[in-house]
Order: structure tokens, then sequence, then C-alpha cells
């Protein structure tokens, strides 16, 4: 018996990457969907697929950054299923450069999205899942929300943001029905670093560069980061770690607080250096 048979999940993000993984997994376990993503195309296509498949789904072009946008997606779910089982506040976007080669807009931009967009999602769906015997909401964050690595100061403080408010909503709701995870990837091979944002001080072969950099250390498969998101939601996991990286880089953060990149840091470069010879 799947465990989410007849289950309503709610995905943003979900035209590429992990979102569209976890709405094939979710798909697979029996749940009925409502995806959204601001990417029209992508979004159109993976609906079809789903809907080939056998699946039950309704797809919206929206913009997480949004809150009218997002109100208005739970209103569509209340009006087409009447209820919320999951949401996934999936959604996500990367800024490359360090702190001095990025704009405030571009900063303003990415934390809209990336941790507004999880703010709003959480805000308009709570009173569906409240509803339901058994809920979940789960906020995707990154290693990245465990370990803050130089150019990526902006990035870090969106994912160490939705990780720090998806705890202390974990113990506002604890004792409810609505059970509340954070996940922390690796390593994924989504291509999110490629179509991420560059700041204006940042040069075109140092892009190349970081993009090629991240490409290889991305060892994890979206369609494994959903299986293992999906089985830590239904075990009750509340810190969902994705890829062997993301489980050595936290242990080495607890053992090592506040001097852990200086560990990291050569193993990474050690590792890229690797891969090019």
């Amino acid at each position: 018996m799947r465990q989410l048979e007849e289950s309503v999940a709610v995905v943003t993000g979900a035209a590429t990457g992990i979102g569209r993984a976890l709405a094939l997994r979710l798909a697979a376990e029996g749940s009925r969907l409502c995806l959204a993503d601001i990417n029209e195309a992508g979004l159109d296509e993976v609906s079809r697929a789903l809907k080939d498949g056998g699946a039950e789904v309704l797809s919206l072009v929206v913009d997480v950054a949004d809150s009218r946008q997002v109100e208005a997606l739970a209103g569509a779910v209340s009006e087409r299923y009447g209820r919320a089982d999951l949401l996934f506040n999936n959604a996500g976007v990367t800024l490359l450069g360090d702190f001095e080669e990025v704009s405030l807009a571009d900063i303003e931009w990415l934390m809209a999205i990336n941790f507004w967009g999880v703010i709003y999602g959480v805000k308009h769906f709570l009173p569906l899942l409240k509803q339901r015997q058994k809920a979940y909401i789960v906020n995707m964050s990154s290693v990245f929300g465990i370990v803050a690595p130089p150019g990526q100061a902006a990035y870090s403080a969106s994912k160490f943001a939705v990780r720090g408010f998806t705890e202390a909503l974990r113990h506002e709701l604890e004792g409810t029905s609505v059970q509340v995870s954070t996940v922390h990837p690796g390593g994924i091979k989504t291509g999110i670093a490629a179509s991420g944002r560059v700041g204006a001080q940042v040069s075109p072969d140092r892009r190349e560069r970081d993009c090629a950099k991240f490409e290889r250390l991305a060892a994890t498969l979206p369609e494994r980061a959903a299986e293992r998101i999906v089985r830590g939601v239904l075990r009750g996991e509340t810190r969902i770690l994705v890829g062997r990286d993301a489980s050595q880089i936290e242990l080495i953060q607890r053992l090592l607080p506040v001097s852990y990149w200086r560990f990291i840091g050569p193993i990474v470069e050690r590792r890229t250096r690797r891969k090019d010879e």
C-alpha cells in the first residue's frame, strides 16, 4: 500500500531539478499534485508527462516571490482538491559572486525567492494543512544552510534563514498534526549553478570556472534526491540530509563549528583538481 495514496501534494519549483523529480516520485506514490513554477514551458512539459502517466495534476505558473500569487495558488488548491496534505517549498535560485561583486538588487532578488517564497508558502497553506489529521511542510534549505563557503554569502544567508525559520516553526507546531522538515541537499546534478544569476562585477571566465567546479562536485541525481526526501518525510525526519557529501559536511561542521572551512575548503579543491586530471 502506497503511504501517500490519494494525498494532495504541492510542489514549487516543479519544472526542473529536484522539484521535477519530487513531482514524479510523488505521482508514483499515488499523490494528486499541484505543481507551481515560473518556468511555464518546463512546467507544461512535466505536467503533460505526469498526466500521460495517469497522474492527477493541477499546474500553475507562479512567482513564489509574490505573496499574492502564492495566496492564489493556495486558493486554487483548495478549490480543486479541498485540501492539502504536503507542501514542498522547493523553488530556489543561486547567485554567483563574492559579496563585493554582487548588487543589493541581486541579493534582494535571491532572498525574495529563496526565503520569502518559503514564508509565503507556509503562511498561505498552513490553514489548509492544519485541517488534516496528518500533514507535512518540507522546506528546502541546503548544505550551505549548515556551512557558509566563500562566494556564497547571499545564498548561504537565504538558506540559513530557511533553516532557522523552519526549526522555529517546527517547535511552534509541535503537538499539532503538521510535521515540519528542512532539507539540506549537497551537490545535486540539477544545473542550478549554470542557470543562476551572476554578479555584475564577476568576470565571464569566473562564471564558467565556478559552474564547472560545481558540476564536478555534484554527485547525486535529482531522482535519488527526491527518493531520499520522500523517504525522510515519511520516516518523520526533521532534518533531511541529501547525499553523502551533505552528511560528511554536516559532521565536520559539528566537530569544527567555527573553523570547518579550513578543513572543507582544501578537500573541495583537491576533488575538483582530481576530476580535471
